[in-house]
């Protein structure tokens, strides 16, 4: 007969690999009716960049049609698209925010 006790008990450790979260680009598009001040205002307020900051990305948005405003986790990005947009239809602007992965 054969017995066995603890010491006959092998565990496996095994290291489990925990992925980051996709990360999300926030964008602003150019329009032809948005103000340039009005996209500096939005900047600073939502996305926490300087006069000096804003304004570089305003003028990418202005020159190539689009700049990014930061890079976030899905369900930020996500708020600030629509703190953006509903920041902008409160205010008569027809500005766009969308948001990409990365």
């Amino acid at each position: 007969m054969v017995t066995s006790g603890p010491e006959d008990v092998v565990l496996e450790v095994k290291k489990s690999k925990i992925k980051p979260p996709p990360m999300f680009k926030v964008i602003l598009l150019n329009d032809d009716f948005t103000p340039m001040e009005f996209v500096v205002v939005v900047l600073k307020t939502f996305f926490s960049k300087s006069q000096e900051q804003a304004t570089q990305i305003m003028l990418k948005v202005h020159m190539d049609g689009v700049g990014v405003c930061g890079v976030y986790p899905n369900d930020v990005a996500v708020t600030k698209v629509k703190q953006v947009v509903t920041f902008a239809m409160k205010h008569q602007h027809p500005l766009k925010c969308a948001m990409e992965e990365i």
